[in-house]
């Protein structure tokens, strides 16, 4: 089921992912979700295929496919693992972005190129007690000393907080919000154990905290100040892969369902054959068909140079929530079958939930986008 009409190249990809999430992912989808982890040898090869830099120019290293061609890999990665595809996501949709959306071309060549080849994995620090929707209110600090700076603070809910090897950290100088790469390998940086959560269980989150980390100026990204804009402006990239991962796991939960429905009987006939499933299914199918279409309309625009805040914003809302309803019917079609851990559409359930939450509520979204709406409608206070 691919509703939008994609060029033979970026079809290949799609193909090539679809095989590698076949052959390697979805066997071990469950023993991921079960031993709340992914195995680095699965991480190492989705590093060698070049999943760790889809979206990035070949000359850094990356595939060269742009944000479509990303959004087309993290749907199929969705399809077979979810928190396998929010793994990827926090290293090359936003811990590594952030390096070549603000980085200097020596700090991209020390670290985007190996990040983009797959041969280390990136973070996103961000998040703290006193700032998550309130992202602008970090408390980390950074003081200079000379040629470097001293950072100390604490970041939480850190995808890749535990086994990345640079994180793109925000922290707070005399002029503003900064954002610094920080290697995981100096002195001073802690990661927390993994949290126990109640989806992507694979994915590693974790606090970190620095205490006197010793940052070398040239890890500077962008100016000083100007740390909070690059920040927002990761963040609408990671929000189109966020909603294609949406998209993937929603068709892949209509997948399951309809050829369930087909099998499943009752009263001596399949319950495909009922009214009330086929409704069902087609909320679901009309739902997925709105989800794929903005995100690729605003995957194609971001890779035309336009800004898409809003729209990123709005798929980042419909697409979230439209997922939680896909996957709520899905388990309903499949019954008691749907609430067991036997089946993957119990997994689906569970992991779906976060993508109201992390990279932006849905309540920030909507405050986004109203005030966009406001904005355009005539001046207000």
């Amino acid at each position: 089921m691919n509703l939008f009409e994609f060029s033979e190249e970026q079809n290949m990809l799609r193909e090539m992912v679809r095989d590698f999430v076949n052959n390697e992912v979805k066997p071990i989808a469950r023993d991921i979700d079960e031993n709340e982890k992914i195995p680095a040898d699965l991480i190492r090869k989705i590093g060698e295929v070049g999943l760790l830099g889809t979206v990035f120019p070949e000359e850094y290293g990356g595939g060269g496919f742009g944000e479509v061609g990303y959004c087309i890999a993290q749907e199929e990665m969705a399809r077979g693992c979810l928190a396998t595809a929010t793994m990827i996501g926090a290293h090359m949709s936003i811990g590594a972005n952030a390096i070549f959306i603000g980085g200097t071309e020596e700090l991209k060549q020390k670290y985007l190129v190996p990040l983009a080849r797959g041969e280390k994995l990136a973070a996103f620090g961000l998040t703290e007690a006193l700032a998550g929707s309130d992202s602008f209110n970090v408390r980390t600090r950074a003081v200079r000393d000379g040629d470097d700076w001293i950072l100390n603070g604490e970041k939480l809910w850190i995808t890749n907080g535990g086994n990345a090897d640079t994180v793109s950290v925000f922290a707070r100088t005399e002029r503003g919000v900064t954002a610094f790469v920080v290697e995981t390998a100096w002195e001073g940086y802690h990661a927390g154990p993994a949290e126990k959560k109640m989806g992507i269980r694979g994915s590693s989150t974790n606090a970190i905290s620095l205490t006197n980390v010793r940052v070398p100026g040239a890890n500077l990204i962008g100016q000083e100040g100007r740390g909070f804009l690059i920040a927002m402006k990761t963040l609408d990239a990671g929000r189109l892969g966020l909603g294609a991962c949406c998209v993937g796991t929603a068709k892949e939960a209509i997948e399951l369902s309809a050829k369930y429905a087909k099998e499943r009987r009752q009263f001596d006939a399949p319950i495909a054959s009922f009214e009330a499933v086929q409704f069902m299914l087609a909320d679901m199918y009309m739902r997925v068909y709105a989800m794929e279409s903005i995100v690729y309309r605003t995957a194609a625009d971001y890779d035309a140079g336009k800004k898409i805040s809003t729209q990123s914003a709005m798929v980042k809302l419909f697409c979230s929530e439209g997922l939680d309803y896909i996957v709520d019917l899905a388990v309903q079609i499949h019954g008691g079958m749907g609430y067991s851990r036997e089946l993957p559409i119990e997994r689906m359930y569970r992991d779906s939930r976060i993508n109201r939450i992390f990279e932006g509520t849905s309540e920030i979204q909507r405050l986004v986008i109203s005030h966009d709406v406001l904005k355009r409608n005539g001046a207000w206070v």
